[in-house]
């Protein structure tokens, strides 16, 4: 994961999230994560699952509509850096990243992650036993999420 700790005006300061990026011209979704990782840790990614689809509406700062496609990566090759221009890489057990998701605010604020409140809503999705993939909508009110609604196929 990456600690967004390296330019104060980012959108994301101060919170721990997921790698990944935005699409170029004509990229696939694939090619998009293979490049963006590539770029933000030098990882060659071997073992790839989607695990769900995400529509953020009116999120963040600039009230932005997003659609993530959200993956599970298992296997790599390469050994990544500790930091890049957008803060500072880091492993962090699941075990951990699972309890700052608790719905308990003091086993949350127990595991020390920064994230985002919509966050915790969707990140256990991505380590659940279930195979099937998970398709959600979070509607945003600037920095809080006012709704959480998906269905798995």
């Amino acid at each position: 994961m990456i600690r967004r700790n390296a330019r104060p005006d980012d959108d994301h300061f101060g919170k721990v999230n997921g790698l990944g990026g935005k699409l170029e011209p004509d990229e696939g979704i694939l090619a998009s994560l293979r490049r963006e990782l590539d770029e933000e840790t030098g990882l060659i990614l071997d073992d790839i699952a989607l695990r769900g689809t995400i529509t953020w509406t009116n999120f963040g700062p600039k009230d932005e509509d997003w659609m993530g496609f959200i993956f599970l990566v298992t296997a790599w090759t390469g050994t990544p850096p500790e930091g890049n221009e957008e803060g500072t890489l880091e492993w962090i057990d699941r075990s951990r990243l699972l309890q700052a998701c608790d719905p308990d605010a003091a086993v949350r604020k127990a595991a020390d992650l920064p994230m985002w409140a919509g966050d915790r809503h969707f990140v256990p999705l991505v380590f659940d036993d279930d195979p099937r993939a998970f398709h959600g909508t979070m509607p945003y009110d600037g920095d809080q999420p006012k709704d959480w609604i998906y269905d798995r196929l």
